[in-house]
């Protein structure tokens, strides 16, 4: 089974490149047409020549540290402001209810044991 290894890696590279290369946007792509690419990457795969050219040269990779405000960049909820006054609102419902219930109840169990002690029978309800 291991020496199946070197060829696996190898496959998965190369379609990790192939779909890499098509999801891309044409304006990202870098030096030669995306068909180019496509093609670079499918006739060069076996001898990792091709995918390893797209993943160094062929697409143009993401700054890191690059900061400033994105307009409609993704953000995660544990990030989002809006997200987390929405859960603070909510468990505030969700605490106000079950301060009800709990108020509801402890007046239903005072007023039953009222009845109790003053020889009533207890309300059924």
């Amino acid at each position: 089974m291991l020496r199946y290894l070197p060829f696996l890696l190898v496959l998965a590279l190369w379609i990790y490149a192939f779909i890499d290369c098509l999801n891309t946007p044409e304006e990202e792509v870098r030096g030669l047409p995306k068909v180019v690419w496509v093609l670079i990457i499918l006739l060069f795969g076996e001898v990792l020549v091709g995918p390893v050219a797209w993943l160094v040269a062929g697409k143009v990779r993401g700054v890191p540290g690059r900061g400033g405000a994105g307009g409609g960049t993704w953000v995660a909820p544990d990030d989002n402001p809006e997200f987390l006054k929405s859960l603070k609102d909510e468990q505030a419902r969700n605490d106000e209810r079950l301060l009800k219930d709990w108020e509801d109840d402890l007046r239903r169990r005072e007023e039953e044991l009222r009845r109790r002690e003053s020889g009533e029978e207890p309300k059924e309800g």
